[in-house]
């Protein structure tokens, strides 16, 4: 379930909590939206807790090596002047 689900169940649940008021026999709808409600932002707290691990940047792990004999160039201006 994503983010948007989450936050669905928790409008769905505080509707059905605090704007209704319907009377079912057996079940109880404020319950059954505060139920809702806490599912919802348990949710949203393990999505953004396993959104957090994925953005771990991870290093290169092949060494970057500057070879100063490629940026010489035989034109005279290998000495920075000009480029």
């Amino acid at each position: 379930m994503g983010l948007g689900g989450c936050i669905i169940l928790i409008a769905v649940g505080a509707i059905l909590t605090f704007a209704t008021d319907w009377d079912m026999r057996g079940v109880n709808l404020d319950l059954v939206g505060v139920i809702l409600m806490v599912v919802g932002l348990i949710g949203v707290a393990t999505f953004s807790s396993i959104a957090r691990r994925r953005r771990v940047v991870v290093p290169p792990t092949t060494p970057v090596v500057d070879d100063p004999t490629t940026r010489r160039r035989g034109d005279g201006y290998s000495d920075g002047y000009g480029v």
